[in-house]
């Protein structure tokens, strides 16, 4: 009975993290979700990427279900899982990213939390895991790049906000009295320190 309610519970974060994600490219230009936005090229079309193949990797070739589609190499990544070629549209990469949750989900659901699985990039003995394990890195991954994003998002045009129904209307007057209040308190603090 707990394995369920773990299972469930883990799984429902995992979705829900999913669309945050997601989210985070709603009504941006080709330009805008895939330019670099900090010194080592981090974008939001990037972190999607990434993760899609993170997710497709860990639910498939690690539980001998591989993924049907082409994926980079493991042992070659140069990089490119992490931002999106002139040949890869906004399109093709949600699409990926949906699809790879239709084959996470297919493993998800079709295991129990103890089924084994071996993740050969990792090292002895933590290579040897299970779904539970699985499902609680993966979790992580995702749940930091969309706190990446989160941030990405608001540095492009201000939006914030977890799920569309969180987001609020941004009032350019107390978001700069509020940033000016933090300023404030770091100034104050390091002339207290100095």
């Amino acid at each position: 009975m707990i394995d369920d309610f773990a299972k469930d519970n883990l799984h429902g974060r995992l979705r829900r993290d999913r669309e945050a994600l997601l989210w985070k490219l709603d009504g941006l230009s080709e330009y805008d979700a895939r330019r670099p936005l900090t010194a080592t090229g981090t974008n939001l079309l990037g972190l999607v990427k990434h993760v899609a193949i993170v997710e497709a990797r860990y639910f498939g070739e690690v539980f001998d279900r591989p993924w049907p589609e082409p994926l980079p190499r493991w042992q070659d990544s140069d990089g490119t899982d992490h931002w999106a070629t002139e040949d890869e549209t906004l399109d093709q990469i949600t699409g990926f990213y949906r699809r790879t949750w239709e084959h996470s989900d297919a493993t998800i659901n079709e295991l129990s939390l103890d089924a084994p699985g071996h993740v050969p990039w990792w090292p002895e003995p933590f290579s040897n895991t299970n779904l539970f394990a699985i499902l609680v890195h993966v979790l992580g991954e995702a749940n930091r790049h969309a706190g990446h994003a989160d941030i990405l998002r608001e540095g492009v045009d201000g939006r914030t906000g977890m799920r569309p129904e969180h987001e609020q209307q941004i009032d350019e007057q107390a978001r700069t009295a509020y940033y000016m209040k933090i300023e404030q308190a770091a100034r104050s603090a390091a002339s207290i320190k100095a």
